[in-house]
Formats: structure tokens, sequence, C-alpha cells
């Protein structure tokens, strides 16, 4: 059984840093592509930070890029998206995925049940 769990979300002020971690079980690790998306109410699930499993190639949204910064723990099975200068429009719930192919579309094989990340100004 496949398990993507993300942690980390909280509150903090704009300008501050949170690590958000997608802990997962069940799945090859080497067979995927790993993503994080954000939704906020009302809104799709947007595309944030993708790396593939060799961690040699990764992927960022033009709105996050220069701040935040996905990564993997190989032999801890995470994912990790460090975010950093934070900006109440990241304010969205984030959510860990894992693909057979690379997609900014959130149309991933596994999802997490995600991670509320708040942004206050």
């Amino acid at each position: 059984q496949v398990q993507l769990v993300e942690s980390g979300g909280g509150l903090v002020q704009a300008g501050g840093s949170l690590r958000l971690t997608c802990s997962f079980s069940g799945v090859v690790y080497g067979n995927y592509v790993w993503a994080w998306f954000r939704q906020a109410p009302g809104k799709e699930r947007d595309f944030v930070a993708a790396i593939d499993w060799r961690g040699a190639s990764t992927d960022y949204a033009d709105s996050v890029k220069g701040r935040f910064t996905i990564s993997r723990e190989v032999f801890k099975n995470t994912v990790l998206l460090q975010m950093d200068n934070l900006k109440p429009e990241d304010t969205a719930r984030y959510y860990c995925g894992c693909n057979s192919a690379f997609s900014r579309k959130p149309v991933y094989d596994y999802w997490g049940q995600g991670t509320q990340v708040t942004v206050s100004s």
C-alpha cells in the first residue's frame, strides 16, 4: 500500500522559512518523479517543484524559483521542500505527489493528504 505523508506546515510571518517533509512507503523510490504542489481555497492545484529520483534534475515554478529548494533523502525515504523568504501569496495547502513521469499538471499517481502553510503579512 502506497502512503505519502506530509509534515512541517504551520503559521509563519512573511520573510520566514519552513521545511516540508514528505515521508513515503510502499513505492520503489527509484521509479518515480517526486513533486510538490499547492492549492489555495477555491483555486486549482498548482505545481511548485519537482525532482527526479536521482536528484539530478529539478524544476521550479517561476513564483518560487530562488526561494524554494526541493531535495530528497534516499535512505530516509523522504522528499523535502525548503521554503525561504515566504510571502503571503505562498499560503496554501501543500501536497506531495509521485508519478512515473514528470509533469507540471496535477495528474500524479499518488498523493498525500497535504500540510497547511499560512504566511502572515
